[in-house]
């Protein structure tokens, strides 16, 4: 993927240290173009960043995720298709901040994120108040979350967190094909989405804003 010209991995050592060269730059010398841009966090084989691409060339697309054999399908795909409104970035999630500058991003996707189902990992949750302050670091004030998942556990601690903190709610289903708000997520499924389909699980969505500095509290169950 290093010949790829759609694919940001810099060294880990170099992002503990500092920012991106492209942070609060990306429209402007990446792109080349001022849209509003979209990132989908643990992206896996990118085929909702390069799904949600297709659909609306008005928009650019970055897709983020650690394990580059995962990349490497999604970024192949953007490049055969010609498609200049798609990226994708090689880093853990935790350093997702040293990639994007204030108000920079207009909405975030997290598709079927690791549940980490055991208490004391939930510090590791991709909803969790640890990491929703990083995404407050580069969402604007009205831009939006969407969390889609298989786990109902995951779902309901993310809603109980939103809950918590009073942030506001744009869309919530713990059965999005059976619900009136199945529009709302283009209908792209991925490799797994339709895996947890075709096994009779239900889909969660939940869609919602992180506005505001304060800390952002803990529900006390899950």
């Amino acid at each position: 993927m290093a010949t790829f010209p759609n694919v940001i991995q810099p060294d880990y050592r170099e992002s503990l240290s500092k920012d991106h060269s492209l942070k609060g730059k990306w429209n402007e010398e990446f792109f080349r173009t001022e849209k509003p841009i979209t990132v989908e966090l643990g992206c896996g084989r990118g085929e909702y960043t390069v799904g949600l691409a297709r659909q609306f060339p008005e928009r650019h697309f970055v897709g983020a995720d650690i394990k580059g054999a995962r990349i490497f399908k999604g970024a192949k795909t953007a490049l055969d298709e010609n498609m200049s409104n798609v990226a994708f970035v090689r880093t853990h999630i935790e350093m997702i901040n040293r990639f994007f500058g204030p108000d920079e991003i207009s909405e975030i996707w997290l598709t079927f994120p690791d549940p980490q189902e055991k208490n004391r990992r939930r510090k590791k949750r991709l909803t969790g108040s640890r990491f929703l302050m990083l995404y407050r670091h580069f969402l604007k004030p009205s831009g939006y979350v969407n969390l889609k998942t298989d786990n109902a556990l995951l779902f309901n601690y993310t809603f109980a967190l939103v809950k918590e903190n009073n942030f506001p709610v744009q869309a919530v289903t713990d059965n999005l094909y059976q619900s009136d708000i199945a529009g709302m997520t283009y209908h792209i499924r991925t490799y797994y989405e339709q895996m947890f389909l075709n096994e009779g699980k239900k889909i969660h969505y939940l869609k919602f804003s992180i506005p505001g500095h304060e800390e952002i509290r803990e529900p006390e169950e899950f």
